[in-house]
């Protein structure tokens, strides 16, 4: 657990590498102790982004902190709804729905997510690509 788990920057925890980028949970049962929720920093270098996937049981926020991209979240139906994306841009993915993002920007973008309840990033650290970067890195 974090020393300060009040107070948190992404450079002071450990991330989640990825071949399309990273994750640093900033908030999370693990990190400070939260108990409803968890969420953390993600940054997408240029052309970048992450696969179709989705959160079963879990519904997600993801807020554009900068860059631009392309989001996309599919609808009730199952039908994939694609939108340009910027700073400020709030983007809600009911529970279960599947989604993807992609930096389509010359520079980097950088997103807040936050999952509730906590838990569907623990299953990134299953993936093939998935490696641990400690804090300062």
């Amino acid at each position: 657990m974090a020393k300060d788990k009040y107070f948190l920057y992404p450079k002071d925890v450990d991330s989640f590498g990825f071949d399309w980028g990273r994750l640093a949970l900033t908030v999370a049962p693990e990190v400070n102790g939260a108990e409803r929720f968890s969420g953390g920093v993600v940054d997408l270098p240029s052309g970048e982004g992450h696969a179709r996937h989705n959160h079963p049981g879990a519904e997600e926020i993801i807020f554009v902190i900068s860059g631009e991209g392309e989001q996309m979240v599919e609808d009730e139906n199952a039908n994939p709804v694609t939108q340009k994306v910027g700073p400020g841009c709030t983007i809600y993915v009911p529970e279960s729905r599947f989604h993807s993002t992609k930096n389509t920007g010359p520079g980097p973008m950088q997103l807040f997510v936050v999952y509730s309840p906590a838990g569907p990033e623990r299953a990134l650290r299953d993936l093939p690509d998935f490696r641990p970067i400690p804090p300062g890195a």
